[in-house]
């Protein structure tokens, strides 16, 4: 059986060895990592890959330029960006670009190995964007009316995002939490981009009218 060539290209390295090491586990797939530099470039039209897996959030280099010098080097390798799902316009690039699939944030081990295999089979996967850009249209909305507390109310964490909070306040490692999880390391680091957003939503919408947040913490006065 042929196995799929993958190349991940990511710039941390726990990530891409952990990944690169769960791939590798498949009976149809081969990996190989690289960091996010030029070198992945080089390694790219070396090895001919059928995927490139590509962090979405490169330090090193814009992950746009990557997918288009990609595409035009090796038009016939499919590309899937990782991590937190883009917003609706940034997936139009990408999908300008040349990206064929979307492996989101809270994707399980399964989501993204079925990603990869539909993908090669010349199948795009596109993240479901029209569900987060309705959610922000609502809290903007809610926000103008004037209903600032029942938005603040409303940021709570999932079950999922609690669990991996457990997880990482028992000082567990990203691997840790994902084998406990059974979901990706990818996904773990996604989980906590979305905590922190969610926090700092929070915060943002606590200094829009801190007197909410104070009258609603404020203890009763005691009568004497």
């Amino acid at each position: 059986m042929k196995r799929i060539k993958i190349l991940l290209i990511e710039d941390n390295r726990f990530l891409r060895e952990e990944t690169a090491a769960l791939l590798n586990d498949q009976a149809d797939i081969i990996a190989v990592s690289a960091a996010g530099n030029r070198s992945a470039i080089a390694k790219a039209e070396a090895l001919v890959p059928d995927v490139v897996l590509l962090d979405i959030g490169l330090k090193s280099q814009n992950s746009l330029k990557v997918v288009a010098l990609i595409k035009k080097l090796l038009p016939r390798t499919e590309v899937i960006v990782m991590d937190l799902i883009p917003t609706q316009t940034e997936v139009g690039e990408f999908i300008k670009a040349g990206v064929s699939g979307f492996v989101p944030k809270d994707a399980t081990v399964d989501d993204f190995l079925r990603t990869i295999r539909t993908v090669v089979k010349g199948v795009k996967v596109l993240p479901p964007t029209e569900a987060d850009s309705l959610f922000s249209r609502v809290v903007e909305s809610a926000i103008q009316e004037g209903k600032k507390q029942q938005v603040i109310d409303s940021v709570k964490l999932t079950k999922r995002e609690l669990e991996v909070v457990v997880l990482l306040a028992e000082a567990k490692s990203i691997a840790a939490i994902a084998r406990k999880l059974k979901i990706a390391v990818f996904t773990v680091k996604g989980h906590q981009r979305n905590i922190l957003d969610k926090l700092a939503l929070h915060t943002r919408l606590e200094s829009l009218d801190p007197a909410l947040v104070t009258a609603k913490r404020k203890p009763k006065s005691k009568r004497r």
